[in-house]
């Protein structure tokens, strides 16, 4: 994938949980081996964290043949207290918007990018 990163070492500000969250929210029909390769992730954790989501009723899925559909439930405020009241539909806008970026959005509006820097 371009743009993507090495695997990293040490802490980071997003964590794992958020970014299969944001890679299901850009492809509700993503493979787990794809979201994975594009988490830096192991089909395992990815599969873990995809339960822990479904658990806790930030995600459900349904099977249609081979494939998944996943359903982000937008609504369901934030775990930590730090976060009170903020929803994954807030946190999601945030990382969205920056896959968006990331992807070259921003290269194929030249204006939009001129304006934010």
């Amino acid at each position: 994938m371009i743009g993507v990163p090495e695997s990293h070492r040490g802490w980071t500000f997003v964590t794992n949980h958020a970014r299969v969250l944001a890679a299901i929210a850009d492809d509700p029909n993503a493979r787990i081996r794809d979201i994975a390769a594009h988490c830096r992730l192991t089909e395992r954790a990815v599969q873990r964290i995809i339960s822990d989501l479904e658990q806790d009723g930030y995600l459900s899925h349904t099977r249609d043949g081979r494939t998944n559909t996943y359903r982000i439930e937008s609504d369901k405020v934030l775990r930590h207290p730090a976060e009170a009241g903020l929803t994954v539909a807030s946190l999601l806008s945030l990382l969205v918007q920056d896959e968006a970026h990331r992807t070259g959005e921003a290269e194929a509006r030249p204006d939009e990018a001129s304006r934010a820097g």
